[in-house]
């Protein structure tokens, strides 16, 4: 057996081994294997994803007979657009910002970001549970980094107090929105700690909150009331806005900095004109999307009260988990969920903390009344039989603990 083979094999036995589906989308549902199910596990929040009256529309507009559908280079050499900095000058302008810079996804925004800016002589805070992205990042950086206990902003506060004089600037790494968890930052608080010590700047990650969070659609920081006291403001585009893509909202400065040492935005091709023109086309209409995110909000609501005991009164949001615990176990509870006609993929360590796997409920708007109803339904039947058969569950308040 070779080196690879045994790596298969290892993950094969842990119940890790990943593997990419074939699927077709139909609105709220998915076409798999032969099977019709209701797709629990997309990122189209407010389902625009499926608006086929908005492409319409879109493509019939000047600004996309206008667009290529390819950019050919990075932004730096000839792959700048009008349509790019017409989007990024909303984007500043609507969130509080001097300015704004796109980038290819959120990965690349992640990854590129903090290793521009974070040297040497610098620190970075950043919570236990950011994402996979934000810790590659992490890794990129000359700056020396600790992450602390996941929502603990008195642990954060004492690390100020003992880092935070012998460095030249700190910045402070949080998500609005946690993708695995479903829980949220309180934004204020850290606003305030930015404030008592000088040097410290906020960098907020609103992957899962921009579109869906604010009454305007812009976030977390904005239902919070903090647009403009976030430092450095990242969101991305192919969730709740159903395209691709990333930005950071920042000060002019701060872009520049960006625009010279970023490596992903240096080295890679830019969004096509095409997309960047959709994505403006969508940010505009956000502010009239109310209605899908109150009911958003509405389902989020139930099925967190659904799965309450479970891992469901973790959650603040459109992401509810059924914390499990074991892999295999997870796994069987996702096949019994398919079978009853429901796609909700187990996520698995290293994606969540060992011994936390979970199946993550990621809702849409338009999720149908009916087939809702079905899933709570299903989902009462199912945690009946798991109490008497089961002795693989993991409790919550035991699977969420934060590691040091």
């Amino acid at each position: 057996m070779n080196d690879d083979q045994a790596i298969l094999v290892k993950l094969q036995a842990e119940g890790r081994l990943r593997t990419i589906p074939l699927i077709r989308h139909d609105g709220p549902w998915i076409l798999a294997g032969g099977n019709r199910l209701l797709n629990l596990s997309s990122n189209d929040y407010l389902g625009l994803a499926a608006r086929a009256d908005w492409t319409r529309s879109f493509l019939d507009s000047e600004e996309a007979r206008g667009c290529r559908f390819s950019s050919s280079s990075s932004r730096l050499l000839t792959g700048n657009c009008e349509a790019c900095e017409a989007f990024e000058a909303d984007l500043a302008s609507d969130l509080g910002h001097e300015a704004a810079l796109l980038f290819n996804s959120g990965y690349h925004a992640n990854t590129g970001i903090l290793p521009a800016l974070a040297g040497k002589h610098d620190l970075i805070l950043a919570d236990k549970l950011v994402h996979a992205s934000l810790i590659d990042g992490l890794r990129l950086t000359e700056a020396p980094y600790k992450r602390f206990r996941h929502n603990d902003y008195d642990q954060l506060e004492r690390l100020l107090e003992t880092e935070a004089k012998d460095h030249g600037r700190v910045f402070v790494v949080v998500e609005s929105v946690y993708s695995m968890d479903g829980d949220t930052a309180e934004l204020p608080r850290l606003v305030g700690l930015k404030r008592r010590f000088p040097n410290v700047l906020l960098y907020v990650d609103e992957a899962h909150a921009i579109g869906v969070r604010g009454r305007r659609g812009l976030g977390l920081a904005e239902e919070q009331g903090c647009l403009p006291d976030v430092d450095f403001l990242v969101g991305t585009l192919g969730k709740a806005l159903a395209s691709m893509g990333a930005y950071v909202a920042c000060s002019k400065m701060a872009r520049e900095v960006l625009v010279n040492k970023s490596r992903p935005l240096i080295f890679s091709t830019a969004l096509p004109p095409l997309l960047v023109a959709w994505s403006h086309f969508v940010w505009r209409r956000l502010g009239a999307m109310e209605a899908e995110r109150r009911r958003l909000a509405h389902l989020a609501q139930t099925l967190a009260e659904t799965l309450r005991g479970w891992g469901g009164e973790t959650s603040r949001s459109h992401i509810v988990p059924w914390i499990v615990g074991g892999n295999e176990a997870t796994v069987r509870l996702a096949d019994a969920l398919r079978r009853k006609g429901f796609y909700c993929l187990p996520v698995r360590p290293p994606t969540v903390p060992l011994g936390t796997a979970r199946l993550r409920f990621s809702l849409t708007a338009h999720l149908p009344d009916e087939d809702f109803g079905r899933l709570r339904r299903t989902l009462e039947e199912l945690q009946g039989n798991w109490r008497s058969t089961s002795v693989e569950f993991q409790s919550p308040s035991r699977g969420m603990s934060n590691l040091e």
